[in-house]
């Protein structure tokens, strides 16, 4: 850990600044790496104002660069203990960036693709079609006349990124040590997924794969389009793709002057998610407009798959579950679908958990699906979950962020459209497929292969574990704190024991001494020792010392 902060001292110093001059200094003292408080606004107790942190959280990663702001991004979908203020602050990050010289476009380009701009492409835009943080895109022509889309990584990215991981994973360990509540949602785990996620996005045939396994869900619809790879002029730092040139999802009174329709793109915009979700359980994990562009004949096409979401099949039903729960005003349903989810843990304290649930479903019994927000729906059961420190599942999250995404984007588009009612059909579809006698026989199967293969294997392992014990090797390691503490107590009440028989001992032996000289009158050289007052001595010396460890034990 020291080496790590020794290699990267300049950096570490950039982003201790960047907290203290933004008042978080306190909070710079609690991870040790600052010996004063001095510049912080924020104190421990506090009643402190979200939405001035979530401003300040804002400034700080803005600054920071591309590592920082992504970092930024993904928190602001974990409403489930991020606070709602320091959310919105957060939502407002963007990689806004300078573009960066194209003489380096070039240099990478050329590096990658191995040949000149000159001989791979019949015309080459230098100036960028937009920027981010990561890369940016220049429009080309290919020599079959198509014209494409190039997306170019930031050089020297990776290495800066990498620096900003580590100093991330350090910090995550040393939050951990010293702050409760990083411990208890585990805050290394997650910087640990972002930097997997990170890791994909910088990664440009990661994404061109992600791209092809969507297009594939709709290759036989119509109103759905994304942009075609083109595998043979793409690499880890260059991808390219299909140039869509449309109208972004959000410029409504374009839409409207060109004469398009916008209650079907929301439909269609709603019912592409909801079957990438609930259905394929692979979807696009940030749908914002900027990543959606409206083409002639109402089509939605969807670009940028740096970013996706994966639900498993059990995962698919636990959302829908919840969901549907929570419109059909089950408490019980509710608390069950955490349960089976391994969420509830037996620090959880229910009472409380089951009121909560009982006042948000309430919230939404009886309620007409036209008026009942997907994403606030999903946002109130992170909401709850948060305060009883309840962790959601990361995938979860990242679904919470883009249905409500989506959602902001569809009530834009048309404000009487509703999500919930256009997700019924989708659950239902769900339900019947996981209760469908076919489904129920292949899984019952699958279920019966994998305990036979078990049972085959047993001979095998107990064989295994029975020349373990023929050679003594065999070791049991039992690990439970409160044994621990009992063996303890164990020992001390043995010793006190041991000590109270000696002390017993040398009192009757004492007392041997005593009445012996009186009744014999003999003299031997032993007498000529004063015994008694020795021996009288030390009893007492070893009674108040017994009396002095009772009572200091507190126990009498």
């Amino acid at each position: 850990m020291f080496r790590k902060r020794l290699k990267h001292a300049h950096r570490y110093q950039e982003i201790i600044n960047a907290f203290l001059k933004n008042g978080f200094g306190y909070f710079i003292y609690r991870l040790g790496l600052s010996e004063s408080k001095a510049g912080s606004k924020l104190q421990p107790d506090e009643n402190l104002n979200l939405r001035s942190i979530g401003e300040r959280l804002h400034t700080i990663l803005q600054s920071l660069g591309p590592t920082f702001i992504k970092l930024g991004q993904i928190a602001s979908t974990r409403r489930d203990f991020v606070p709602d203020e320091i959310v919105r602050e957060l939502e407002k990050l963007q990689d806004q960036v300078t573009p960066f010289p194209f003489d380096r476009v070039r240099k990478i380009v050329e590096a990658e693709l191995g040949d000149s701009l000159e001989n791979i492409f019949l015309e080459f835009n230098e100036t960028p079609l937009a920027t981010a943080s990561i890369g940016q895109v220049h429009t080309a022509r290919l020599p079959s006349q198509e014209v494409v889309a190039i997306k170019v990584q930031r050089p020297d990215i990776l290495p800066t990124v990498e620096t900003d991981l580590e100093i991330l994973d350090d910090l995550a360990r040393l939050m951990e040590a010293r702050i409760s509540w990083a411990r208890r949602y585990q805050i290394r785990k997650m910087i640990d997924e972002f930097a997997k996620s990170l890791r994909a996005e910088l990664d440009y045939n990661s994404e061109g794969r992600n791209g092809e396994r969507i297009a594939k869900q709709f290759i036989d619809d119509q109103g759905f389009k994304v942009p075609r790879i083109h595998w043979e002029f793409s690499t880890k730092r260059v991808l390219t793709m299909d140039f869509i040139q449309g109208i972004k999802i959000n410029h409504y009174k374009q839409l409207d002057d060109e004469g398009y329709d916008r209650r079907q793109i929301a439909e269609r915009l709603a019912n592409s998610m909801l079957h990438q979700i609930l259905i394929d359980g692979f979807y696009h994990g940030d749908p914002h407009p900027g990543n959606i562009i409206i083409l002639p004949g109402n089509v939605v096409a969807l670009m940028d798959f740096g970013m996706v979401g994966r639900l498993e099949e059990e995962t698919k039903y636990q959302f829908a579950s919840l969901v549907i729960n929570l419109k059909r005003g089950s408490t019980n349903g509710l608390i069950k679908t955490l349960s089976d989810m391994g969420l509830l843990t037996d620090e959880i304290d229910m009472a409380p958990l089951r009121g909560d649930i009982d006042e948000l479903r309430n919230k939404y019994y009886d309620i007409p699906l036209s008026q009942i927000s997907l994403g606030g729906a999903v946002n109130d059961l992170f909401t709850v979950a948060n305060r009883h420190q309840v962790q959601i599942p990361p995938e979860f999250t990242m679904l919470g962020k883009a249905l409500l995404t989506m959602e902001a984007i569809v009530e834009g588009l048309d404000p009487n459209f509703s999500i919930m009612k256009a997700a019924e059909p989708f659950g239902e579809r769900l339900f019947k497929e996981r209760y469908n006698p076919k489904n129920i026989a292949k899984n019952a199967w699958n279920q019966f292969i994998e305990s036979a293969e078990a049972i085959a294997e047993l001979p095998k392992d107990i064989r295994e574990v029975t020349g373990i014990i023929k050679k003594g090797k065999l070791r049991l390691d039992i690990n439970i704190p409160e044994l621990q503490v009992f063996l303890h107590k164990l020992d001390q009440i043995s010793n006190r024991l041991s000590f109270s028989i000696i002390l017993l001992a040398f009192s009757i032996i004492m007392v041997g001494l005593i009445i012996g000289s009186a009744i014999g009158g003999e003299t031997l050289i032993l007498w000529k020792i004063p015994v008694i007052e020795i021996g009288f001595v030390v009893a007492t010396l070893m009674f108040l010392l017994m009396l002095y460890t009772i009572f200091r034990s507190g126990k009498m």
